[in-house]
């Protein structure tokens, strides 16, 4: 039995907009689902193959804020999500997740001023901190068993 979080993505093509960018991305043209089968994936490819896409369109159907951050993080400051979303499906496997993050590194500013205002003196200051620091930090804080990260 495959004990992942998530086991795999079911791709809907038909579903998608007529004249979407996203009907052009070669990597959605040509697969009707992806499995997974290890704890950790790595998405690696050219500029523009969907990577980021798709882990945001993930992230989207798991319920999580399109900028980034937990399921608790309830803000917009730029909807620039696709519809991708709508024409996928999660495939969840039998273990469920403790807690879950989504690092989306063009909007972690936001994140992080939503973590201080989210978690008042409880907050790490990501701002006071490099890019690459604050993600470290984030990590080694938060990174633990049975968490679903994007």
């Amino acid at each position: 039995m495959n004990q992942q979080i998530i086991q795999g993505v079911r791709f809907h093509p038909d579903q998608m907009e007529e004249g979407s960018y996203l009907r052009h991305i070669k990597a959605f043209q040509h697969f009707t689902q992806l499995s997974f089968s290890k704890p950790i994936t790595f998405f690696v490819g050219e500029n523009g193959s969907g990577k980021s896409t798709l882990l945001q369109a993930m992230a989207i159907a798991s319920h999580f804020n399109p900028e980034g951050g937990t399921r608790n993080y309830h803000f917009s400051t730029y909807q620039s999500n696709t519809n991708l979303n709508q024409a996928i499906t999660l495939i969840k496997g039998s273990r469920k997740e403790k807690w879950g993050y989504y690092f989306k590194a063009e909007s972690f500013y936001n994140v992080a001023t939503m973590e201080e205002e989210y978690a008042l003196e409880r907050s790490e200051h990501y701002h006071q901190m490099s890019h690459g620091e604050s993600f470290l930090t984030l990590i080694q804080k938060e990174f633990c068993d049975n968490v679903l990260y994007f």
